[in-house]
């Protein structure tokens, strides 16, 4: 049970003191969003940003399991239990894979408020008449796309692109209708734009009528020069989502990703899931008409015989791309796709729960999952079509139970509020917790910091904590000394170039300046060992990840997620137990947006 001595052990104002004089000052940025490209504080060197050491405790003086007192490994044992029977539910086949807008919300909005209600926290939203509700209302705009396949013609050179097997095409444009029509090819490298690196691949451009042809990720991770963009790590300008942002800035018909698995970070199976079946989007006034017409990917198999058609190399093509000063190239070829839409709008909703605090109940710390997955697909290649979702993300959803159960078991509420705060499409591109962050129940000036949980662990406790995004804020060296605490020790992704940081609903109150942290259990086993996690996780991201196969399994070992959530929890008490503000490291794209909002609170 989280008792007052129990939250106290973190010593949270030791935990910050060290930290003062780093936040002492800051750089100006802004937050790359859908109308602004990333800031120079962004591409800041390491030594600016004054990242942590990274710490690997996998040596000689390694525990052979974690070090939990007897209260701690009860409190284990609990959640991993509640995980169990609630990622049973949330993942089972009669919830349909949780799409948003279908009978698989409806089931999952009402069982997370049931749950929530049954602990005995407060609903932490209202409804149009301004009394208390389970459910914030997000409006969402649902579109079924059909897509003809895309026709590439040149002198001399038709090729026909097959839905799903060689591209999927969609669009943002909430309309019935969309199509290109004989659009002119352009390769324009990475599609991206950055003053402050001196880099603009649509230098030169009319992009009028044109479509975008644009490489996944960026030259940083392509060239691996740590001085460039963010070296390995990918920069919010490798996202797919910014590079179709871009094209539309540009005045782009179309635009066309090459999918790459290892650039991308997944492979093109998640491409032709992901995008294949219904699309959700917020509902805007203007119907997104300011979008490209059409947004695609295609295979890299196809994207070089259309180079070769074009009488181009697309590996050298790629060289050249990598270099400052890259200049697009036509490829003499058209592109023309039809879609249709059924367009239906409606509503989804955020389920946000709360525990109000005793003495500043206007703050709080948040804590977030988001619900939804991809539903039913019946495009989806053998026999099942339900994609349950239930490491990505019921995992992450049944947590926020979880751990209200540990907070509800209380003897005193927290001093601060806390919130949980279950969103809605995700997949969608972040849209749940986009509303929330413009809609926020408690302001985000006030909001003192969150906690995101995405596909959390299966195999079991591992020594390592993994922080996405690591080096970014202050909030990690209070999971260093909390983790410490576990017998664990905190290290970077494996993988930064695959952007996660970017891709989860942390990243919706990261850029609006709220410190957020997110971070998951590593691949160092404590029972297994390293190798035999990351043969397990490798096979999860190749045979799993946005797949039918993501089902539960109940012989998963929850302990490890159990761990994680045990440390969101005991961070997010003492944050509530405390006048504390963590802030964003100094150089920070965020920091400066903080900054400006603590003259508020004063």
């Amino acid at each position: 049970m989280h008792t007052p001595d129990h939250w106290r052990r973190l010593a949270l104002p030791l935990a910050l003191a060290g930290l003062t004089a780093i936040a002492a000052c800051s750089k100006d940025g802004a937050s790359p969003s859908a109308d602004s490209t990333a800031p120079e504080s962004q591409n800041a060197p390491a030594e600016e940003r004054q990242l942590p050491a990274a710490k690997d405790a996998s040596g000689a003086n390694a525990t052979a399991e974690p070090t939990l007192s007897d209260a701690d490994k009860t409190e284990v044992a609990e959640i991993a239990r509640d995980l169990h029977k609630h990622i049973a539910v949330l993942a089972s086949d009669q919830f349909e894979g949780r799409a948003p807008a279908t009978k698989g919300e409806e089931l999952t909005v009402n069982y997370l408020a049931d749950e929530f209600k049954k602990l005995g926290l407060k609903p932490g939203a209202v409804d149009a008449d301004g009394n208390p509700s389970w459910f914030q209302d997000v409006p969402v705009v649902e579109m079924q796309i059909e897509s003809t396949p895309m026709e590439i013609r040149g002198e001399g050179f038709e090729q026909s692109l097959q839905p799903l097997t060689d591209m999927v095409a969609f669009t943002q444009r909430q309309t019935p209708q969309s199509q290109l029509k004989d659009s002119p090819l352009v390769f324009v490298g990475y599609g991206i734009v950055a003053p402050e690196n001196n880099w603009n691949d649509y230098a030169g451009l009319d992009m009028q009528g044109k479509t975008a042809v644009i490489l996944v990720n960026d030259p940083g991770y392509a060239t691996q020069d740590k001085n460039l963009f963010n070296g390995n790590a990918m920069t919010y300008y490798g996202r797919w989502s910014y590079k179709f942002e871009e094209a539309a800035r540009q005045g782009a018909a179309g635009a066309i990703i090459i999918h790459e698995t290892g650039a991308a970070g997944y492979p093109w199976e998640v491409v032709s899931g992901s995008w294949s079946g219904a699309q959700i989007s917020l509902e805007s006034e203007d119907k997104n008409a300011d979008r490209v017409a059409v947004e695609s990917w295609m295979t890299s198999d196809v994207a070089k015989s259309l180079f070769t058609a074009a009488g181009l190399d697309l590996a050298k093509e790629m060289d050249a791309a990598k270099q400052q000063g890259f200049q697009p190239k036509p490829l003499n070829l058209t592109a023309s796709v039809d879609l249709k839409s059924e367009v239906r709008t409606s509503n989804s909703r955020n389920v946000i729960a709360k525990v109000e605090g005793t003495t500043h109940p206007d703050e709080a710390i948040i804590y977030t999952a988001h619900w939804d997955h991809l539903g039913v697909n019946d495009h989806a290649e053998g026999q099942d079509h339900i994609f349950n979702g239930a490491v990505d993300n019921a995992t992450g959803t049944a947590g926020l139970l979880a751990m209200a159960h540990q907070v509800a078991k209380m003897d005193k509420a927290p001093q601060r509020s806390l919130l949980f705060v279950a969103v809605t499409a995700e997949e969608s591109g972040l849209l749940g917790s986009k509303y929330y962050a413009a809609n926020p129940v408690v302001p985000l000036e006030n909001t003192v910091a969150g906690i995101n949980f995405d596909a959390m662990g299966v195999l079991g406790p591992m020594r390592d904590v993994i922080v996405v995004g690591y080096g970014n804020s202050e909030l990690e060296k209070i999971l260093e000394d909390v983790a410490s605490t576990q017998g664990r020790y905190l290290a970077p992704e494996d993988h930064p170039e695959r952007g996660y940081f970017y891709r989860s609903d942390h990243f919706s109150l990261a850029k609006k300046g709220v410190p957020m942290l997110y971070f998951r259990s590593g691949t160092d086993s404590f029972e297994h060992g390293r190798e035999w996690a990351k043969k397990k996780a490798d096979v999860y991201t190749a045979d799993h990840y946005h797949k039918p196969g993501d089902e539960y399994d109940p012989e998963w070992n929850l302990e490890g997620a159990a761990l994680d959530l045990a440390l969101g929890l005991d961070i997010g008490l003492a944050l509530a137990n405390s006048r504390d503000w963590p802030n964003w490291y100094k150089g920070n794209e965020f920091r400066a947006i903080r900054d400006k909002s603590a003259d508020s609170r004063n």
